[in-house]
């Protein structure tokens, strides 16, 4: 279930309308109003990833890929394929001459990437048999690559074969990662952030290296941001666990 509040624009078309949410002296600085509650989930919605100005997709604990019009709140497309609970989940936008075209890509608990097209609601690729359940997906657009991230970091073309991975970690994992200048990528790996170089060799070749490691911090580290990428490769904000 998820409760809308991206705006003042009132649902249209067919879908049913919830009243709006009353905001009374308990909350009296409170701007937002829930315009309307879109149900379709079976369990808890961890994922929202926008598509293009007029979609977006919600995925969560039942395994399920939703579309939704941004507008009127209307269900699209229903993406099954998943066993268990989806674990990450990104958009994909790629160019082919004058052509743009953004697809959606997946991980879940069941150790399977997938790649679906939103406009049919097709599931293009998958790979299956994981050695271990992927926690975050990044792309990287400049290079054309994606990668996903679990006991390895794993880098991947747009037609879903591996390019190179690091080496296997603990069973902690890598539970978040975050793009850097210079090919570099931030990765969270329960207290530490340890930073990778992509290179380039001759036959257009890819690697992953680990460059550096930050040791300093006292709990897991459960998600990454840029604060500022022109300045320094290195300005990143960690979320950490405290509790």
């Amino acid at each position: 279930m998820l409760r809308w509040i991206l705006g003042g624009r009132e649902a249209q078309g067919s879908v049913e309308k919830n009243p709006v949410l009353f905001i009374g002296e308990e909350q009296p600085k409170n701007w937002f109003t829930e315009l309307q509650v879109l149900k379709g989930h079976f369990d808890i919605v961890r994922f929202l990833v926008q598509i293009d100005d007029f979609r977006f997709a919600s995925a969560g604990d039942d395994g399920l890929v939703l579309v939704w019009n941004v507008e009127t709140g209307e269900r699209l497309l229903e993406l099954r394929g998943h066993s268990q609970q989806i674990t990450a989940m990104t958009a994909y936008t790629h160019t082919s001459g004058e052509n743009t075209h953004t697809s959606l890509i997946t991980a879940s608990s069941d150790r399977t990437l997938s790649l679906w097209d939103p406009e049919t609601g097709n599931r293009v690729q998958t790979v299956s048999d994981l050695q271990s359940s992927v926690k975050c997906l990044l792309v990287l657009e400049r290079l054309c690559v994606w990668v996903s991230g679990g006991n390895e970091l794993c880098v991947w073309n747009r037609d879903f074969q591996l390019q190179c991975q690091s080496q296997h970690h603990d069973d902690t994992g890598i539970s978040a990662t975050v793009e850097l200048p210079k090919n570099c990528i931030a990765a969270a790996m329960d207290k530490d952030i340890v930073i990778f170089r992509l290179t380039m060799s001759t036959g257009s070749r890819l690697s992953v290296a680990e460059v550096r490691r930050l040791s300093d911090h006292q709990d897991s580290i459960h998600a990454l941001i840029n604060i500022n990428v022109v300045s320094s490769w290195l300005d990143v904000l960690c979320v950490e666990d405290h509790s």
